[in-house]
Parts: C-alpha cells; sequence; structure tokens
C-alpha cells in the first residue's frame, strides 16, 4: 500500500542527459601518452566516440596523432564535418567504390581479407590509398593468418597505387587478463610474422587500452587506445581512477517522484523487491529505451544529492525506482547521477553482468548530450 504523501514534478518528465567533459578527453589522451612515450596514438572514435559524440570527441583529441573508427562511413561522417589529420578505418572496406572514396579523402584503411586485396589488385587509376596490413595472431576474428601475411604483404608493397609504407597490426583477444599468457602469445606470434618479411621491420601497431596499460612490450609505433580515454577502465578487474584516468561522461537523471511506501509494498514490474520498511522511494525518468541496463539488479548504485543509493526493483522502459532511506531530503526535480563522477561506470558494468563498453555505447537518442 502508498501512503497518500506524494510529491511529483509539476510540468512533466524532464529526460536524461549525458555530460560529456572534453577537458577530461584531453586529460585521458595525455594519460595515454604517459604511459606509451615512445608511440604515436590513433585515438579511437569508433561508436560515436562510445556515446560521447564522434565529432566533439575528435575535437577534443586534436592533439592525438589520428583517429580510428569502425566504418567507412563513420570516417568520412568525420571528413564532413571538418575533421582533419589521420583517420583509419579499422574494418578496411567491402568495394572498389569504398576504397575509392577513402583514397580521395586520404583516409587509411585496414585489409584483412583476400577480397580486399584483390579490390587492390584491381584499381588502376586515383589518389595512393594508405594501408595497414592486419595479422590474425589468436583473435581468430578478422586478419590473415600468420603464413599468409609475407605473401599478402609483398603483393600489397609492390602494387603502384598503395602508399609507401604499409603499416603491419593486429588485436588482442585477452589484454584485459593480468596473467597476460595469451597476449604473450599473441606478440611472439606477431613478431614471427614481420620477421619473416626480412629486413627492417615495418611501422607496427598491436596495443588496444588494456595492452597500453598492461602490455608495454605491444607499444610498437602506434597505440589504440579506446575505452580509457573516455575514462573508464579496460581491465577484467580495477577502476579508472587507479591509472590516472578522469570519467569523460556523466549520467543523470531527474527524480520526477517522491512517495513514501509501507513495509512490505512491492515496487516495480513482477514485484521483486518489496519495502523492508515504511520508507521514502523515488522514481528517476531513465530507463533501458534510453540505454540503462535492464538486467541491473536491484541494490545497483545510484547518487542522488551525491549520497550513494540504490536500484529497487525492475528497471523499466522509461523509469527505475529507487531505495531513498540514505537521502532523506530527496525531493523531486533532484538529479540521480546514474554513473560518472564519484560513480564509477565500471561497478554499474559489474552490477549489471556486463562490460563498461556496452554501458557507454548503448545509450539512446532521448539521452541529452551536453558538453562542457
Amino acid at each position: 500500500m502508498v501512503a497518500a504523501r506524494e510529491r511529483s514534478t509539476a510540468e512533466g518528465w524532464a529526460g536524461p542527459t549525458a555530460r560529456i567533459d572534453l577537458s577530461a578527453l584531453s586529460r585521458n589522451l595525455a594519460a595515454v601518452r604517459a604511459l606509451a612515450r615512445t608511440s604515436r596514438v590513433l585515438a579511437v572514435v569508433k561508436a560515436d566516440a562510445y556515446g560521447h559524440g564522434a565529432v566533439r570527441a575528435a575535437r577534443a583529441l586534436s592533439e592525438a596523432d589520428g583517429l580510428a573508427v569502425a566504418r567507412v562511413e563513420e570516417a568520412l561522417a568525420l571528413r564532413r564535418a571538418g575533421v582533419e589529420g589521420a583517420i583509419l578505418v579499422l574494418g578496411g572496406f567491402q568495394d572498389p567504390e569504398s576504397l575509392d572514396r577513402l583514397a580521395r579523402e586520404r583516409v587509411d584503411a585496414v585489409v584483412h581479407a583476400p577480397a580486399q586485396v584483390a579490390i587492390v589488385r584491381s584499381r588502376s587509376a586515383g589518389p595512393p590509398v594508405r594501408l595497414w596490413v592486419k595479422v590474425d595472431t589468436g583473435m581468430h576474428r578478422l586478419g590473415f593468418s600468420p603464413s599468409d601475411f609475407p605473401e599478402v604483404w609483398r603483393e600489397l608493397a609492390a602494387h603502384p597505387g598503395v602508399a609507401k609504407p604499409l603499416h603491419a597490426m593486429s588485436h588482442f583477444a585477452s589484454a584485459d587478463e593480468p596473467d597476460g599468457a595469451v597476449t604473450s602469445r599473441q606478440i611472439a606470434r606477431f613478431d614471427d610474422a614481420l620477421a619473416a618479411l626480412g629486413g627492417a621491420p615495418p611501422p607496427a601497431s598491436l596495443a588496444n587500452s588494456a595492452a597500453v596499460l598492461a602490455a608495454p612490450r605491444a607499444h610498437r609505433d602506434w597505440v589504440r587506445p579506446g575505452l580509457m580515454l573516455y575514462g573508464a577502465s579496460p581491465m577484467a578487474a580495477g577502476r579508472a581512477r587507479d591509472h590516472g584516468l578522469r570519467p569523460a561522461m556523466t549520467l543523470t537523471a531527474p527524480l520526477v517522484a517522491v512517495k513514501t511506501i509501507e513495509r512490505g509494498a512491492p515496487v516495480g514490474y513482477g514485484g521483486t523487491w518489496a519495502a523492508p520498511d515504511t520508507m521514502p522511494l523515488g522514481v528517476a525518468a531513465i530507463g533501458y529505451a534510453d540505454g540503462y541496463p535492464r538486467h541491473a539488479p536491484s541494490g545497483t548504485p545510484v547518487l542522488v544529492n551525491a549520497r550513494r543509493a540504490a536500484l529497487a526493483g525492475r528497471v523499466s522502459m522509461d523509469l527505475v525506482a529507487i531505495d531513498l532511506r540514505g537521502c532523506p531530503d530527496a525531493r523531486a526535480g533532484d538529479r540521480v547521477t546514474l554513473w560518472g563522477e564519484g560513480l564509477p561506470v565500471e561497478e554499474i558494468a559489474q552490477a549489471a553482468g556486463t562490460i563498461p563498453y556496452e554501458l557507454l555505447a548503448r545509450l539512446g537518442p532521448r539521452v541529452e548530450r551536453t558538453a562542457g
């Protein structure tokens, strides 16, 4: 049973807001440089910069040596927005037209499959293409096997339409694991593949965020940080603050109602959580339609007026309920922090059984992004 006393906002629901701290992006880039002092940095801004806004992030990360995206259209959108400098498309190209567009826009592309080599082979005109050849060292996703890599490399290096120098790269499967055994094996396979080329090794890139932090021997000529630029830890255990990183996104939503419920009252769909006492309950305007994880359980932490509180009951499409016993002064209109400053996104990911990458990248279009 719900007590009669209830307060709610008078003018309808305001929505959730993701505040993007641009200074945190540049600060986190500086932390990457401090860790990989002899490497150049490709700042990864794929998937709309992990939900932070690709153009906004690209400009905030202008001191990086280049940018990396997953798909051709992401690179072209940056160029249309006036973003200059080096850009690498990690997924490469799928047809001759895409390769021509990349060449005209001075965008680099990864080559990872025989069909792409055939497209390069058939190209006889246009600006030179700038290519990175990917070796599959154990991820078994994209890339040429170490045994096929030398032949592919030599064919591309001999092609008159391919810019020099070619770059070599690979991707780690388990760089976030502390023992590093899988990573060590991948590094060895990569080095063997480059040695098979003979001569001086070409420019190379191996390290993602986790390897920037945990595998200095993988830094090479270029590092490719992603998640750590946005102030979250890529390690299986750990927090960004352990590495001097600051969250670039703080996600908040308003309390749209505060009410008192009686002991034993069930809350939310299915009544999976019941009030242990007569207590204040808040309702915040955010839900799984906004990208907040539906599977976040009761007890998942939030902040209300800088005090810790917790979800109560199931996350619904537009709303979450919050146990306000530790926040007696909470009122409708107060902002609730779902993650960010004061509440690491890694902690929410752990509670929800997922990873920070997913939480940041899945924010929906109803979430207003503001920059500061």
